[in-house]
């Protein structure tokens, strides 16, 4: 997009500027946006600069011309404007603020998410030789991220950084663990019903572990027998519970039945809608979605938006309806992961959404003119700007698509003092 230096002399109303200042020097919201009143033009020359760049597509009218006058700013009118600038300033230093607290914040998200990985791999790694040990500590893990979750009034969703390497399974499983948690907690459900869904996610998929990789990783169709060997992993992951006493008795329909669909098409058993546990239900709607946004190929990966989408228009038939709305109040219209245009045709990736304000996330926003490490995150709730679509990664240009780095797999957090 071809921008033009022009003189702030120059300046009116409907012609939309960028400004030759990083985020932080200046009191507006946003480095670049269309001049709105005098008031922002007068501002704008108090801060000092000579010039600005004018972006002519996105104007609704020409610059003024060189020999334009300019009118003498009265002692009543400049003490006016020093107020509003420092008003501006003020909200400014709070949204800057903010922001470094919001960046804590998604470091003790990070920093909590890989240690349960760790964890939950080390769990796992023990549940052969040691079953009653690795029972015991997957317990004291879930009573850990239950008792975060459950000390919180206001949880909000935040996207995580991306996962290694041959973790799928651990990965999965704790994504699902999550997003099942907070979603059980949204339906009121009891501390012990949590805790159960919880652990029953954990491990819902970890018979996987026994199918081999050639098939758990195989990116083309599965033939019949593979597909039938893959299906064997409810029953090894049920195997693996059976290997102590210890596992909760609540959690394991979970273990076994995540796969059963509503109109009776699932597996194992092709049970049919009350046959199936309420909280084997509920981690359905939960791993269905995780999958759609990470098949074994990723090239049919769908983004959240499309994930949500897909299963609400096309799903309802087979998933509990209850659960699959409140999934997608949980992860918001536009959930975390969705790399969105905005109404001032800005890019942003959505890092966190709150499922008070669906249609207003925070959105971490492209902006050439910051490091992207120093990216402003926006929160729509207190902007005029508003989401007009969600766009697919893979159409992103290059330097946008490295600059906000949309993960190629999603992982979620919350954070206990939102």
């Amino acid at each position: 997009m071809a921008s033009i230096k022009i003189s702030v002399e120059r300046l009116t109303e409907g012609l939309y500027i960028k400004l030759p200042l990083q985020w932080t020097d200046h009191p507006f919201l946003l480095n670049h946006f269309k001049i709105k009143d005098q008031q922002q033009i007068r501002l704008i020359k108090n801060l000092g600069v000579k010039y600005v760049f004018l972006i002519p597509e996105k104007s609704d009218t020409e610059p003024q011309g060189p020999e334009a006058q300019i009118e003498a700013i009265s002692k009543q009118e400049s003490l006016f404007l020093d107020k509003q600038a420092e008003k501006l300033w003020l909200e400014k230093q709070g949204r800057i603020t903010r922001l470094k607290n919001y960046k804590r914040k998604i470091q003790r998200c990070e920093k909590s998410f890989g240690r349960s990985m760790a964890q939950l791999r080390s769990i796992v790694g023990k549940i052969k030789s040691r079953p009653v040990t690795a029972i015991k500590e997957a317990e004291m893990l879930v009573e850990e991220m239950v008792d975060a979750l459950l000390e919180s009034d206001n949880v909000a969703l935040h996207l995580m950084g991306d996962s290694k390497e041959n973790e799928d399974v651990y990965f999965h499983s704790l994504n699902v663990a999550i997003m099942s948690m907070m979603l059980a907690r949204s339906c009121g459900m009891s501390q012990e019903d949590i805790k159960a869904i919880a652990l029953g996610a954990l491990f819902h998929d970890m018979g996987k572990l026994k199918i081999p990789t050639a098939i758990t990783r195989k990116t083309t169709q599965l033939t019949d027998p593979e597909n039938n060997y893959l299906k064997l992993h409810t029953k090894y992951s049920l195997d693996l519970a059976n290997l102590t006493d210890d596992f909760p008795e609540a959690a394991k329909p979970i273990l076994y039945q995540h796969h059963e669909l509503l109109d009776g098409s699932g597996y194992p058993k092709q049970l049919k809608a009350e046959q199936i546990d309420l909280k084997a239900q509920l981690v359905a709607v939960v791993n269905a979605y995780d999958n759609l946004c990470h098949p074994q190929d990723p090239n049919k990966a769908r983004i959240p938006y499309s994930a949500l989408s897909f299963l609400f228009k096309n799903k309802k038939a087979q998933y509990n309806n209850d659960y699959l709305a409140l999934l997608i109040r949980l992860m918001g219209v536009y959930p975390p992961g969705s790399v969105v245009q905005l109404s001032n045709k800005q890019l942003g990736l959505v890092i966190s959404v709150n499922s008070e304000s669906l249609l207003h996330p925070n959105v971490l926003l492209y902006d050439p003119t910051v490091p992207s490490n120093e990216a402003p995150i926006i929160e729509l709730e207190e902007s005029d700007l508003r989401i007009e679509q969600a766009i697919p990664p893979h159409k992103l240009p290059e330097k946008i698509h490295t600059y906000l780095n949309p993960r190629v797999r999603m992982s979620y957090y919350f954070d206990p003092d939102d």
